[in-house]
């Protein structure tokens, strides 16, 4: 016999619908290069960045598995994830010797299509 406790972590993807994997699958994807990113060779500073970035998005990712405030999550990754493009810009390319879109590079391209993604997514299951 389950108790609460452990029926409340337990992951319930009964309730996910095709646009909540979309979602999923763009957080995910963005938390990947992140995470590289992170254990790659950049500044410390940069670094950690990525690094707290990329466990940002799979701790949003586990909270909507496990159906926790899954509307706030929502509403905290929308504006966390438009930071992430505001950043990204900011730092490659405003006042930069990068020029914008000739340098934008592979991952970054995939990087920004997944949070535009995750962004809509965000928006569409916040307004339901």
């Amino acid at each position: 016999m389950a108790t609460t406790e452990s029926r409340q972590s337990a992951i319930d993807v009964g309730s996910l619908t095709g646009l909540h994997w979309v979602g999923i699958v763009a957080a995910l994807v963005s938390a990947a290069i992140h995470l590289r990113l992170g254990v790659g060779g950049l500044a410390l500073p940069l670094r950690i960045g990525f690094l707290l970035a990329g466990l940002g998005f799979v701790g949003a990712v586990v909270l909507v598995l496990l159906d926790y405030r899954r509307r706030t999550v929502y509403a905290v990754g929308i504006p966390f994830t438009l930071v992430q493009i505001v950043l990204w810009y900011g730092i490659n390319f405003a006042g930069g010797t990068k020029s914008f879109p000739a340098d934008v590079g592979t991952l970054g391209a995939v990087d920004k299509v997944a949070q535009v993604v995750l962004i809509a997514v965000l928006v569409a299951l916040l307004r339901r």
